[in-house]
C-alpha cells in the first residue's frame, strides 16, 4: 500500500482579519483498491472556474470563487462566505500514469480519480547447473 501525502503547500497563517478572505476548499482523499479518489467541495463554482494540472508527480487543483456584488439596503451588511483564489496540491505516488487521471464535476463537487500504479512483482531468477566461471 502506497502512502499518499495531502497537504496544502501554500496555506498562509490565518488571522481574524484574513480568515474570511482566505479560502481553501475541503477535500477528502479516499483510497480504493484500484485508485485514489479526491472529492473537493467547490460550491458556487462552474467547471470552467477550476483547473487541474499534473507536473513532476504533483497534482494541483486551483481556481477562483469571485465575490458577488450585492446591493445593500440600509447600513448593515455581514459577509461570512469566503472567496478568492485557491490551490490544493497532492504529491502522487511514484509510477502514476498522469494520462489515466480523470475528473468529473457535479453539483459543486469535483471528483478526481487517480489510478494506482501497477505494483512491481518479484521476479524469480532461475539457477542453472554448470561450471562457475
Amino acid at each position: 500500500m502506497a502512502i499518499v501525502q495531502f497537504r496544502p503547500f501554500n496555506a498562509a497563517p490565518t488571522t481574524p482579519r484574513t480568515a474570511l478572505r482566505r479560502w481553501l476548499p475541503a477535500t477528502d482523499v479516499i483510497e480504493r483498491d484500484d485508485a485514489y479518489v479526491l472529492r473537493t467541495d467547490l460550491p458556487g463554482l462552474a467547471q470552467e472556474d477550476v483547473k487541474i494540472e499534473v507536473e513532476d508527480n504533483v497534482l494541483t487543483i486551483s481556481g477562483e470563487r469571485k465575490s458577488e456584488s450585492e446591493t445593500t439596503e440600509g447600513s448593515y451588511r455581514r459577509v461570512e462566505r469566503a472567496f478568492g483564489t485557491f490551490s490544493r496540491r497532492l504529491q502522487l505516488p511514484e509510477g502514476v500514469d498522469a494520462e489515466a487521471i480523470s475528473a468529473s464535476f457535479d453539483k459543486g463537487v469535483l471528483e478526481i480519480s487517480v489510478p494506482k500504479p501497477e505494483q512491481r512483482k518479484p521476479r524469480r531468477v532461475e539457477i542453472t547447473a554448470g561450471a562457475a566461471a
